[in-house]
């Protein structure tokens, strides 16, 4: 490919949807390549360095930090961290990939301030609170303490959607899907 990539960013509150989104484009574009986050917590079981995340001590993260080596990064629950490797997304985008973020509100609107037009940001919006919380309640992975930090984070979200490209209502997945891939082919000059 002798062209340079661009960034898409897919952001949602935790339950949105937007890693499912992902995974289906994933499947439908060839060109379109993930971007590993970095992060200072410990791998889940299966989860593997270089490909889930690049797993880092907090020194090394720090590091990162003072060289300005993140487009990106964010404190969260637990005071773990989680950043967007410049390397990382440069390397697929002068290879000539489109490259998928799949961050946090406030980092995706630091990117779309660093890439302008060669960057597409979508916002996953939930029909309601309370459908994101019956979605976090059936995954049954949140205790009732975490469960609240995510929601009152989710209504936080929720204010920055105005401030991207195109805002997405996830009430019906194959419907949501099919305007995030029409985004897409749009952004990628394929329609």
């Amino acid at each position: 490919m002798d062209r340079k990539g661009k960034v898409i960013i897919l952001v949602a509150p935790s339950g949105g949807g937007k890693t499912t989104l992902a995974r289906r484009l994933f499947k439908e574009f060839e060109d379109l390549k993930f971007s590993v986050s970095a992060t200072t917590r410990p791998p889940r079981e299966g989860e593997e360095d270089g490909k889930h995340y690049y797993f880092l001590e907090e020194a090394d993260f720090n590091q990162k930090i003072k060289e300005n080596a993140f487009l990106e990064w964010e404190e969260f629950y637990g005071g773990k961290k989680y950043g967007t490797l410049r390397s990382e997304v440069d390397k697929k985008l002068n290879s000539g990939y489109f490259v998928l973020l799949d961050i946090e509100v406030k980092g995706a609107v630091n990117i779309k301030e660093i890439y302008g037009d060669e960057c597409l940001s979508l916002f996953i919006k939930p029909p309601s609170i309370d459908v994101l919380k019956q979605r976090l309640t059936n995954r049954g992975t949140e205790d009732n303490e975490t469960l609240a930090l995510r929601l009152q984070r989710a209504k936080e979200e929720l204010t920055y959607a105005d401030q991207f490209d195109q805002v997405i209502i996830n009430d019906d997945l194959d419907t949501a899907y099919e305007e995030v891939r029409e985004a897409v082919l749009k952004f990628m000059n394929k329609n």
